[in-house]
């Protein structure tokens, strides 16, 4: 059967240049697209940083890995033609050897947060493997069946990252050992948007834990409401 997972990594374990030591605001996404020569993950979109930051950020790259910079696109970022060596980066180096299929792969300053698809939890099995064997310490966030996923109750990254960060710092603990404040501050992001990733980030992980979709959920509250 069909296998997601979805995991994290530390920023250290899939290196960039130093685009967040020079760029800690930064974000990156992996382009999601079938490459046909043969290459991993050759596009990126790096947002939060101006085209003169990327560029000298990228410049640092170590010899195993080059980055050129192609286009920039307004509310997407810039667009960044990668090349990595699997036999040196250990992450690609694993989702290679098992032949896993990544769907989505962000990146911050402190964490990388993968989902992938394998065709049966042998796989998913096979990849946690060769992650060990590369050295890769990876902190898997879910593990499931395809056929129990429901896209509308996906968790955004910001989402994700609020989440992490909230249950890291103590804020679920009691008592609390920090503050709405504090997070937002950590996040460079208002009280108010903090609040309202925690809420949402709240309801989408209580759908998928009980089955509901975001439209049997605003249902429900319509019922409610009359």
């Amino acid at each position: 059967m069909a296998t997601l997972i979805e995991f994290s990594v530390s920023a250290e374990e899939f290196p960039l240049g130093q685009l967040f030591t020079a760029i800690p605001e930064a974000t990156v996404e992996l382009e999601r697209i079938v490459p046909t020569d043969g290459s991993v993950f050759p596009y990126l979109w790096i947002g939060g940083a101006t085209r003169s930051e990327v560029a000298t950020a990228l410049e640092t790259s170590t010899a195993a890995e080059t980055f050129t910079l192609i286009d920039e696109v307004a509310g997407r970022g810039h667009l960044v033609r990668a090349t990595w060596d699997p036999t040196v980066n250990g992450i690609i180096g694993a989702i290679i050897e098992s032949a896993v299929t990544v769907l989505s792969a962000t990146g911050k300053r402190r964490r990388w947060r993968f989902t992938l698809r394998a065709d049966d939890h042998a796989a998913i099995g096979r990849f946690q493997d060769s992650c060990r064997e590369h050295g890769v310490r990876i902190d898997v966030l879910r593990l499931q069946p395809l056929e129990y996923c429901d896209g509308d109750a996906e968790l955004t990254a910001a989402q994700l990252e609020a989440l992490e960060l909230a249950f890291e710092q103590g804020y679920f603990d009691d008592p609390r050992r920090a503050t709405l404040d504090e997070l937002a501050t950590e996040l460079e992001i208002t009280r108010q948007s903090l609040a309202g990733r925690l809420r949402r980030g709240h309801r989408n992980l209580l759908a998928r834990q009980f089955g509901f979709s975001e439209r049997s959920i605003d249902g429900i509250s319509s019922s409610v409401a009359r």
